[in-house]
């Protein structure tokens, strides 16, 4: 094997590997039912907030399960294709998965940060069940009902918050492309939403839609007011 392919063959495994220590991690917390929330589209433009919440039942995630979510990881470390490899896997393995969508009117009305607590924590009291132990990615999100705790970059440390980061953004992502369908022009289903050159300049050059974010600072809104 020669040193290029040595490379690719180990980053390969250390792919595979990433899910059984995100399990691990969940597993030294001491509890059978562990559930973890994430969101997608917190810092985008246009479209919705979509949080996801998994819950895993420990005791039942077998060899099997766990390997065919070896490559579970943060959903922004996989690719768009990889990230929709992994959502049906994650589906069948989960106890109970749970997709809660806030629209930027919501947004706009009620600020971004206490519109993305909320949605966390509705999509967390939606999974759990007794005894379940509630993690989110960075921060608590006011009472669950259940005992709950902040993980420091938590996508790329547990299980069952990479598992809810996934479905939050394959959620997403399929909703903005179907929009890009409903509101041609804005190329939706390129950047789903962010603010991108691109976006920006369709804004510029057609105005905003209904899914775009008016309380959100752009140089694009700028130059419509001008």
């Amino acid at each position: 094997m020669t040193g290029k392919a040595a490379r690719r063959h180990a980053r390969a495994a250390g792919r595979r590997r990433t899910g059984r220590r995100l399990f691990q991690f969940d597993r030294k917390l001491g509890h059978r039912f562990v559930a973890g929330a994430d969101e997608a589209g917190r810092g985008s433009l246009a479209g919705p907030l979509v949080a996801g919440a998994v819950l895993f039942d420990l005791e039942r995630l077998g060899v099997r399960e766990v390997r065919a979510l070896g490559a579970l990881n943060d959903s922004k470390q996989h690719s768009a294709e990889a990230r929709e490899e992994l959502y049906p896997i994650v589906m069948r393995t989960a106890v109970k998965v749970a997709v809660v969508t806030r629209c930027p009117q919501g947004i706009d009305d009620r600020g971004l940060h206490r519109t993305n607590l909320a949605a966390l924590r509705d999509a967390l009291i939606r999974v759990a069940c007794p005894g379940t132990l509630c993690l989110v990615d960075g921060f608590r999100v006011g009472d669950v009902g259940h005992e709950q705790r902040a993980i420091v970059d938590g996508d790329a440390t547990s299980a069952a918050i990479a598992a809810a980061s996934i479905v939050a953004k394959v959620s997403r992502d399929r909703f903005m492309h179907r929009a890009d369908v409903e509101h041609p022009g804005w190329e939706f289903a390129a950047h789903v939403g962010y603010s991108t050159p691109e976006h920006r300049e369709a804004i510029m050059r057609q105005g905003v839609s209904p899914l775009h974010r008016m309380s959100f600072a752009s140089t694009a809104y700028q130059q419509l007011a001008l």
